[in-house]
């Protein structure tokens, strides 16, 4: 089996590779780092390294031919790669705002057109898109983020149902708060707060099982940590709670 991973190098990208290799599928790393990727690869049985920059469309797909020539059909996308932007909407860059809808939503779109014909000419395949509880749970001082989620996990639900018998399973992934270093940044631009201190964490490697378990058993989706399911639920009370209940951000 050959896994394509984007976002590789660090965090829930790295966890993930990680976890597929140890079940013993060849990966390949997509990422900016050459050197992070290079590291884990010699890490892993079987890795081909892909440095590119994905917020760049011109280059989000152009990679796939080399890393098929290497290590086979694409078998699973992972869509990981990802940024977040916390701040004030009023004070944001919108440059930095429409490149993270790049990175976040449009190369995600592209990887999986590129490679979905292939899939369904095998009847097999697996697109998993990492969405976040920021599109089930919208958080403010996150507006180009939680655009950015909501648009990728909306595409990845409805794409399920449209390739239902074809062959090619899809996974929507809805992280909570992970703690990575991307997770521990994000919490520090909000104040402290009892809400904030309360609210579920999670791990990068419990993660990667769990959506390793949904590629296998064909699931249509991982929320995790798992207390965040009622927001799927209870969307006009959790609307409700994180409009009451989320903490300022720090000035």
């Amino acid at each position: 089996m050959h896994v394509a991973v984007t976002g590789a190098s660090t965090g829930i990208g790295e966890a993930i590779a990680r976890e597929l290799a140890s079940a013993g599928a060849s990966v390949t790393l997509v990422a900016r780092r050459r050197a992070r990727l290079e590291q884990l690869a010699g890490e892993l049985p079987r890795a081909h390294v892909v440095t590119r920059d994905l917020a760049d469309l011109t280059q989000a797909a152009d990679w796939i031919d080399e890393a098929e020539r290497a290590l086979g059909p694409i078998d699973v996308l992972i869509n990981n790669a990802g940024v977040q932007i916390i701040g004030a909407t009023a004070d944001g860059d919108v440059e930095d705002g429409e490149r993270l809808l790049r990175l976040n939503v449009f190369t995600p779109l592209r990887l999986v057109r590129a490679l979905l014909p292939a899939m369904l000419a095998r009847r097999s395949g697996v697109l998993v898109n990492v969405a976040s509880m920021a599109a089930l749970a919208p958080t403010p001082g996150m507006t180009y983020y939680n655009a950015s989620k909501a648009g990728i996990a909306a595409a990845s639900e409805a794409l399920r149902g449209e390739l239902r018998g074809s062959g090619v399973h899809v996974v929507t992934v809805y992280p909570g708060i992970i703690l990575t270093d991307m997770g521990e940044k994000g919490l520090q631009k909000y104040e402290s707060s009892l809400a904030l201190r309360l609210q579920p964490k999670g791990d990068a490697r419990a993660l990667a099982r769990r959506i390793r378990d949904a590629i296998e058993r064909r699931r249509p989706r991982v929320i995790y940590p798992r207390m965040n399911a009622l927001a799927r639920w209870f969307p006009g009370t959790t609307r409700l709670v994180m409009d009451a209940l989320t903490p300022p951000l720090r000035t």
